[in-house]
């Protein structure tokens, strides 16, 4: 397998993709599977060594923080229905569903659908989020996309962004590793998103830089592979306007609302979040009892999580920093 020529079929920029379909279509399905595949989720490592290399050391509902991911919806979003894309063996699915939602979801490894958690079974199927996904106008009160589109080429995030709008009738919240400010919460940065030598470089940028960053920079693993397979690292701003010009309208307030929680979950330097709505209407409005809230916290096991001071502290500054919504 030629993965470099894969990676330029995924640019635009070879020939072969764009006049013998057939073919394209077996190279990409290859390179899924290598690198979305068994040893990608765990299958095969030492869970106490991953030795630089992208994906999992193991695989769980924890280590995934899946549960953190459906506690956030379902105390965020009063949604009877939603679609994970990027869902992987499918634990935010079972999650939700543990939580009354009716949830589904959408991966594009073949592996990861096949082997689905428990709970997940039957409500997770194979999908491209590059040709459509398999489900019609607004199915979803809210759709998902949890370190998803960071895997797709620039060239792809637009369709890819205005198929989320598509299936989903009401939300769509997104964690995207990004760098730069941010109006709603604490800002990005360029650390282990592009390579070491180039680091100074950007920062050098300053705040006009949007991105997306060029592929020869990215942050590369042991292998020399694109880190986690991420090949759009942008900006905040890049992003955002690529949800605008899709219809979507950013929450800003159910975003700020939500960075407390990330931190007090210990998410703050690991999830970049993002939340849309379509035009037609409201940001959500969460209401859960506090019992009920305190009962999930406990199930999940995230009662015991511990923010990070220095994170609870970058929150609160962002939010004193911010722009009224």
């Amino acid at each position: 397998m030629n993965r470099r020529l894969v990676e330029l079929v995924d640019q635009g920029r070879s020939a072969l993709g764009r006049v013998w379909r057939p073919a394209e279509r077996r190279l990409r399905k290859a390179l899924d599977d290598v690198v979305y595949g068994a040893s990608y989720f765990g299958e095969g490592r030492d869970p106490n060594d991953r030795a630089f290399l992208s994906g999992y050391a193991r695989y769980d509902r924890d280590t995934s923080n899946a549960n953190a991911a459906a506690y956030l919806v379902w105390r965020s979003f009063p949604a009877a229905t939603s679609l994970d894309v990027g869902c992987a063996t499918g634990f935010v699915v079972e999650a939700l569903r543990e939580l009354g939602v009716a949830a589904s979801g959408v991966d594009i490894s073949r592996y990861a659908t096949t082997h689905a958690a428990p709970g997940a079974r039957g409500h997770i199927r194979q999908g491209d989020l590059r040709r459509g996904l398999p489900y019609r106008d607004g199915t979803f009160d809210v759709v998902t996309a949890l370190e998803t589109l960071e895997h797709l080429s620039p060239p792809d995030v637009p369709a890819a962004v205005a198929e989320l709008a598509r299936v989903t009738s009401k939300w769509v919240m997104c964690t995207i590793p990004s760098f730069g400010p941010n109006p709603n919460g604490p800002g990005g940065w360029f650390q282990v998103k592009v390579r070491d030598d180039r680091v100074a470089h950007y920062e050098s940028l300053g705040s006009e830089y949007t991105g997306p960053v060029p592929y020869v920079d990215l942050y590369r693993d042991a292998l020399g592979h694109p880190i986690e397979g991420h090949l759009t690292v942008a900006s905040f701003s890049w992003w955002a306007a690529r949800f605008t010009d899709a219809g979507l309208i950013r929450c800003d307030h159910t975003e700020r609302s939500l960075h407390p929680e990330l931190a007090r979950l210990g998410l703050t330097k690991y999830w970049n979040l993002y939340v849309f709505r379509r035009p037609d209407v409201p940001e959500p409005v969460g209401e859960r009892d506090p019992a009920a809230i305190d009962a999930v916290l406990r199930r999940f096991g995230l009662d015991r999580r511990v923010a990070a001071p220095d994170d609870a502290e970058a929150v609160a500054r962002a939010l004193l920093a911010a722009p009224p919504a």
